[in-house]
């Protein structure tokens, strides 16, 4: 009997090695804060606070597929788009979730609503009728020096809904 339940035990500490991590609120709140001020940065205007979170080496897949690497090339790229098509632009992000794979990294999904741009990029439709531009953008995020920074990002357009 004292062996069946060493077994179980065994047995019960081996499955809750394979449940997803769980993060505290103050780690969830620091991912969503990056986030957040990172919405901010881009209703500014602000390449450099909108790339700040970004590791050195990051990679970044725009909407049209391109891959920009490194914060420096993120930066410079959207200091073009702030500079002409997103200069006017409003953006709105939402938190969809934030999915903890370890205690130092995670997996953050958002919708992105914009308005306001002069035009999109080629090949690039408005979602919607009113002429708004939403985007699914999964972010990867690292936890280094207790700072959460983003190791990678894509950013995908949500088509408009077949006619």
């Amino acid at each position: 009997m004292g062996s069946l339940v060493l077994r179980l035990a065994g047995v019960a500490i081996a499955l809750l090695a394979l449940l997803p991590p769980t993060a505290t609120a103050a780690e969830d709140d620091a991912v969503r804060l990056v986030l957040a001020e990172q919405n901010t940065a881009w209703n500014q205007h602000d390449a450099k606070a909108w790339t700040k979170d970004f590791t050195a080496d990051a990679d970044f897949i725009n909407i049209l597929g391109m891959l920009f690497q490194g914060r420096e090339e993120i930066e410079k790229r959207h200091v073009g788009l702030f500079g002409s098509i997103f200069k006017d632009s409003h953006l709105v992000v939402t938190v969809q979730k934030v999915r903890f794979l370890s205690p130092t990294s995670a997996v953050a999904e958002t919708v992105h609503e914009l308005r306001g741009y002069s035009r999109l990029p080629p090949g690039i439709p408005p979602t919607d009728s009113t002429g708004v531009l939403r985007t699914r953008m999964t972010y990867v995020f690292v936890q280094s020096a207790g700072e959460w920074r983003i190791v990678s990002a894509q950013n995908t357009a949500i088509s408009p809904p077949p006619q």
